[in-house]
């Protein structure tokens, strides 16, 4: 089983290059193929939704959208059953949860907030955000051993994840407070399934536009598959795979595969 996540920073944008991803997963053997992916950020509403160029893709679809910003969706081989949009019990007018279950295997999908600047009410929700997150994902954990939390969490673990940890130092994504709210999922009994495998120095899933950031591989690991002890045990290998970053009009972020 492979899984994967990507914040396409617009699906009305990047709808071929999703498509032509997933062909390009497919054409290198059937056990090559992407089985669940994560999307976020799809920037529409669920009217919107280019259901149908999944289907003829040969792929099901569950989504959950929002104008202008923010949506998410889980685009899998075989249907989701037991899917739920949102922090249950959190009230919240963004879409930045969609979870679903495939086999045995529990998936959720998140777009985490930005969180803007650590003095802003944008940080103060993402506080709140995440704490409502975890209770919840323990709740998730204690009915699915076989669980898998990915998206674009805006947060980096350590300065390995950073291009330039000095002078990015307490700004957002890598401030104290964000990280012990990432930490405390894995207190959760979480793993960071990237870091179950050597990787190359300086690996990132996110480039700013601006700089030429790509080019100069001046990014941050905010794309994250966290999963649980049983997942963890049957992990074979986790990627970040760049090439779709280098495509024309790219998104900034890049996909983050876990095989299973």
């Amino acid at each position: 089983m492979k899984i994967a996540t990507w914040n396409v920073n617009s699906l009305t944008v990047r709808l071929p290059q999703v498509i032509d991803w997933l062909k390009a997963q497919e054409a290198l053997g059937a056990d090559q193929a992407i089985d669940v992916l994560a999307l976020q950020e799809l920037k529409m509403t669920d009217d919107k939704f280019p259901h149908q160029a999944f289907t003829d893709a040969g792929y099901h679809a569950q989504w959950f959208g929002q104008k202008t910003y923010n949506g998410v969706a889980l685009i899998s081989r075989t249907p989701a059953v037991d899917v739920v949009k949102n922090i249950p019990g959190f009230e919240d007018d963004m879409s930045r949860i969609i979870a679903g279950t495939f086999g045995d295997v529990r998936v959720i999908g998140g777009y985490f907030p930005n969180g803007q600047a650590p003095d802003s009410d944008k940080f103060v929700y993402k506080m709140r955000w995440l704490e409502a997150l975890k209770t919840w994902v323990k709740q998730e954990m204690a009915r699915h051993p076989k669980l898998a939390l990915m998206g674009d969490y805006n947060i980096t673990f350590d300065d390995l994840d950073v291009w330039d940890p000095v002078a990015l130092a307490g700004t957002i994504h890598c401030t104290p407070e964000e990280r012990a709210h990432l930490n405390g999922l894995i207190g959760l009994g979480l793993h960071d399934s990237f870091r179950l495998f050597e990787q190359p120095e300086k690996s990132y899933s996110w480039w700013d536009y601006r700089d030429f950031g790509f080019r100069r591989n001046r990014g941050l690991r905010i794309d994250h598959i966290l999963v649980t002890d049983a997942l963890k045990a049957q992990a074979t290998a986790c990627v970040i795979d760049k090439v779709p970053r280098k495509n024309e009009r790219p998104s900034d972020h890049t996909p983050v595969v876990l095989t299973i």
